[in-house]
């Protein structure tokens, strides 16, 4: 077997860069979309439909960016052309977000933003496998949560800093605030420059077999063969792949729910209003935002905790004890009257966070075979689309009104229970090795 080198913490800290400013581009479009739609006259109850539009696209690109990366060899490398293709078309869509004048519009331009970010962020994955060893990929995954958390906390505190050196944060009926907008425009900026410096500073290894490489290159040519491969790929899904899908279904259900219900569920709960062009609500939605920052200060020194303690400990235990947490800090939201305290539900729930972006990842790396890597990454992602698909077509809003209540901050009591379902999950995982 081909033994990979062992790299240092700078060279893991370089490869993962990339993901400072995916994150930053993703974390925009997390904090902001259920706020631009509801300024563009979107209801409570509209807007887990109207997400729709990133997990399906997500669901879509990301197993065929994965197989072809996987066949792909060029003066370039095989992922860092995916990442810097990924990365233009992102900053494209950053720019035109927050000029959206309908919801029409701006569904339209989640869907190319999701997608753009998926063609670069599925090779990030796919090269951790590539250049680390199995001893090294928990922390190859730690580090692009930590980045991830860096990336996540500076860009969801963007329309505040914009705010704070007098940019206004409120608009006419149905117009996106000029801090929303500066702050969508500068995260494109930041997602270039990151893509950029990863691309200049990591090398990636040749096919170890340049033979077989292109040999099953030439044997999955065209879109069909293509399909083919992918379709086997999941008949021959290895064992930790299907055994962790229970896990992602409940995690990335109660995340979607978390999402698409934290400013309409924390500005009428917590802020007392649904009125989006009073300065309470908007008020509100900053204040979030900085709830977000918390969030991913959390991620980030739980990424640290994992990337430095984590090796020799159990994958899944791991990833058990922060759901369970994280569980905790979403139904604890459900009790909070006074807004300060949002900021203790929030580290908590950037506790299971940091485990979601890097411990699954490393348990299925380990099981899959390395020629497909790319495409096995792809498809784990539809273990993390179809339980928002699920949740978007109406399943988060029947639970919650069948079981909870009608009102969005029943849904976030709901992804509470569903994250601590997901953390007693994992008991069920068999770790491999392909």
């Amino acid at each position: 077997m081909h033994q990979k080198q062992h790299l240092s913490f700078s060279q893991i800290f370089n490869m993962s860069f990339g993901f400072l400013g995916i994150q930053i581009g993703f974390a925009l479009q997390g904090a902001n979309m259920s706020r631009i739609f509801q300024t563009l006259g979107a209801s409570e109850s509209d807007i887990p439909g109207l997400w729709l539009a990133a997990p399906l696209t997500g669901l879509l690109v990301q197993p065929i960016i994965g197989h072809y990366s996987d066949r792909t060899w060029s003066k370039w490398g095989r992922r860092k052309p995916y990442f810097f293709i990924g990365a233009v078309l992102s900053c494209i869509a950053l720019i035109f977000m927050p000029n959206s004048s309908a919801l029409w519009m701006a569904t339209g331009t989640l869907c190319l933003l999701d997608a753009s970010i998926n063609v670069s962020m599925e090779p990030f994955r796919a090269l951790v496998a590539d250049k680390l060893g199995d001893e090294q990929r928990t922390q190859g995954f730690a580090m692009q949560s930590i980045l991830i958390g860096l990336g996540a906390m500076f860009a969801s505190y963007l329309p505040n800093i914009f705010h704070m050196v007098g940019i206004s944060n409120t608009a006419a009926l149905g117009v996106i605030p000029d801090s929303v907008r500066y702050a969508f425009y500068f995260g494109a900026f930041c997602f270039m420059a990151a893509i950029m410096y990863t691309n200049l500073t990591t090398p990636e290894d040749p096919p170890y077999d340049m033979d077989a490489f292109l040999k099953e290159k030439e044997n999955s040519k065209g879109i069909m063969n293509g399909f083919t491969s992918i379709f086997k790929c999941i008949v021959e899904m290895p064992t930790a792949m299907k055994e962790i899908a229970l896990v992602q279904l409940f995690t990335w259900f109660a995340l979607f729910a978390m999402w698409s219900n934290a400013t309409p569920a924390i500005t009428s709960h917590v802020f007392h209003t649904t009125d989006t062009t009073s300065a309470a609500y908007n008020d509100g939605a900053d204040f979030i935002n900085g709830c977000w920052v918390v969030f991913n200060l959390s991620n980030v020194i739980t990424g640290f905790l994992i990337y430095f303690f984590g090796k020799g400990v159990s994958k899944k235990m791991i990833h058990l004890f922060c759901l369970i947490v994280g569980g905790f800090g979403l139904m604890s939201i459900y009790f909070v009257t006074v807004p300060g305290l949002l900021y203790v539900s929030f580290a908590l729930i950037g506790v299971a966070w940091a485990s979601i972006l890097s411990m699954p990842f490393a348990i299925i790396s380990s099981a899959i075979p390395a020629k497909d890597t790319g495409v096995y990454m792809g498809l784990f992602n539809m273990f993390i689309c179809i339980p928002q698909i699920i949740a978007s077509l109406g399943g988060l809003n029947i639970l919650t009104h069948t079981f909870i209540g009608p009102n969005a901050i029943h849904g976030i009591l709901l992804a509470g229970i569903l994250m601590i379902l997901a953390g007693f999950s994992t008991v069920f995982i068999r770790e491999q090795k392909a």
